[in-house]
């Protein structure tokens, strides 16, 4: 999920309420709340924990909430997981120590002590985190009772072998959903490009059979949302959507006009009914109408 901004960088919480709903309205069944794409990064641990529980609260009886209370700091980590638990979230996102990394004890013991304090999908990111969760620390980490699986980045023959040991797998690449689904046996995806085109994702993933033409169709879409790191595109094509505000919070700054003109005529293209709240408020906008946050107040 997105998080959105007053001008002032504050979570506009009206209008998150309304991209959830659109999200519901699209076929979502679950949202991941502060993750990269939510900019869990650029909050405070007291932002990060009251929007988990404001979703949790708000939304709870109709979708999975996941909480991305990971953190390269176990301790972190394991704070910030009791307090989502205890707001009511219903699984964990936990993601590899980055930067600093460790050794793959050091993983065994991280993750180890995040489940348990409760329910967890860990998330294998080797492009963000540089160090990969192999598959035997994986293996090994499926046996304790509060793993719930992998949202793996690592590409769709990696989710294959998962899949073949019944240990459950999210994809965490978009442009790989379809068939990670449908030939690999992931259970879904935690998806970025969902935040515009919900239905359209619904549809690669949750029909019983494989969807080759739609998936061909989200392709040029995926790449310019990926054209610079997440979650820079999926903010510039909500403001441009009128569904947020165009606010950034550094170091995240929007899409170039050439990119947005580009962008503009991508979600034109899926047509009225496919883009989450429709095309009428669609803009290229100008650079000025853009606000970069410098100090947000939480």
């Amino acid at each position: 999920m997105k998080t959105p901004y007053t001008p002032s960088g504050k979570i506009d919480i009206g209008a998150y309420d309304a991209h959830v709903e659109r999200q519901i309205a699209g076929g979502v069944q679950g949202l991941v709340v502060g993750g990269t794409t939510g900019e869990g990064q650029l909050m405070s641990w007291d932002e990060h924990i009251m929007l988990i529980a404001h979703t949790v609260n708000k939304f709870g009886d109709d979708l999975a909430i996941l909480g991305n209370t990971g953190s390269n700091n176990t301790a972190e980590a394991l704070k910030a997981t009791e307090q989502g638990f205890n707001v009511g979230m219903h699984a964990a996102l936990q993601i590899n120590p980055y930067y600093g990394k460790t050794s793959e004890r050091g993983l065994l013991e991280h993750f180890r002590a995040a489940l348990d304090i409760g329910p967890g999908i860990l998330y294998n990111v080797v492009g963000r985190t540089n160090q990969d969760i192999r598959p035997h620390v994986v293996e090994e980490l499926a046996q304790h009772g509060n793993f719930l699986g992998m949202k793996e980045c690592e590409g769709n023959e990696r989710i294959r072998g998962y899949s073949a040991q019944g240990i459950a797998c999210w994809s965490g690449n978009d442009d790989e959903a379809h068939d990670a689904r449908h030939h690999a046996g992931a259970t879904g995806v935690i998806s970025v490009a969902s935040n515009i085109i919900p239905s359209v994702y619904a549809e690669l993933i949750c029909a019983d059979a494989p969807a080759p033409e739609v998936n061909a169709s989200v392709q040029d879409f995926v790449a310019w949302l990926f054209a610079e790191p997440n979650p820079i595109g999926v903010n510039t094509a909500l403001a441009m959507l009128g569904h947020v505000q165009p606010v950034f919070r550094l170091p995240y700054v929007p899409y170039s006009r050439e990119l947005r003109e580009q962008g503009a005529e991508l979600m034109k293209a899926f047509g009225e009914a496919k883009v989450s709240g429709g095309l009428g408020g669609l803009r290229v906008m100008e650079d000025s109408d853009f606000e970069l946050c410098r100090h947000p107040q939480h």
